[in-house]
């Protein structure tokens, strides 16, 4: 049985950075559950392609392990647990989790609606709790696990003229910081990472001007920026970090 099984949400698009996630930690000798759902990437303008993860489960494949795919609508909050529980009758008890996917629709203090700050809150917060703590619920004894088990979780402090999503991720880190301590004895690292302005297609050139420009780089982050400090993370070698909101930006936020 494999001890190597990641559940990966947000790994929908050819251009996300849970796709590069998903074949770096391919590469590292992971198993992936990739969950994703396709109405929300239909609503959006930069919305998944057909094939898009078809090709993402070759690739994995490609690398010897092995890929499933699972539509999540995680703004119910029974997805979570029942997610964890099909992973772990398909590949095996899931030892990482990596919490890419986000509800993300722009909106100010005076013009966010209820409905729209609670299902950012239900997507963004309630269901990253509620997959840490299903995922935390069927690990292995820790004699069973010689690297651990991982939690990593995408975040932002993108805020202005974004509340709902803003705070949402806020609210994220506190949960992901908590479980660093209160998972420790079931072997959990747990960190978030920020991986600041990362263009995944959501950009308008005008966004990717002025970001570029702000940059001490020159460029903009890449999803494989983001990926090698997830895949770090998700490491026999990053077990000793945890309880970290670990900023990789390339500068852009000093």
């Amino acid at each position: 049985m494999s001890m190597k099984t990641c559940l990966l949400t947000g790994a929908g698009r050819r251009e996300s950075i849970g796709r590069a996630i998903a074949r770096d930690l391919a590469a590292d000798g992971w198993d992936l559950a990739l969950a994703t759902w396709d109405p929300y990437d239909d609503s959006m303008s930069w919305g998944a392609r057909p094939g898009d993860l078809s090709e993402l489960v070759a690739e994995i494949e490609g690398l010897g392990r092995r890929a499933r795919v699972y539509q999540a609508d995680l703004s119910d909050a029974a997805t979570p647990a029942r997610l964890v529980a099909e992973v772990r009758a398909d590949l095996g008890p899931v030892t990482g989790l990596v919490l890419s996917h986000s509800q993300s629709v722009d909106s100010s203090i005076l013009d966010t609606s209820v409905e729209a700050f609670d299902r950012h809150f239900a997507v963004n917060t309630r269901a990253a709790w509620l997959s840490i703590k299903a995922v935390a619920e069927q690990l292995p004894p820790l004699d069973e696990l010689p690297d651990g088990a991982r939690v990593v979780a995408l975040t932002s402090d993108h805020t202005v003229h974004n509340l709902p999503y803003g705070a949402s991720k806020g609210a994220l880190d506190r949960i992901v910081v908590a479980a660093a301590r209160e998972l420790a004895h079931l072997g959990v690292s747990s960190n978030a990472v920020n991986p600041g302005p990362v263009d995944t297609g959501w950009m308008d050139d005008e966004t990717r001007r002025t970001l570029t420009a702000m940059q001490p780089t020159g460029r903009l982050g890449t999803p494989e920026d983001v990926a090698r400090t997830v895949r770090f993370l998700m490491s026999a070698e990053g077990r000793w970090v945890t309880g970290q909101l670990i900023t990789t930006d390339g500068g852009f936020s000093v």
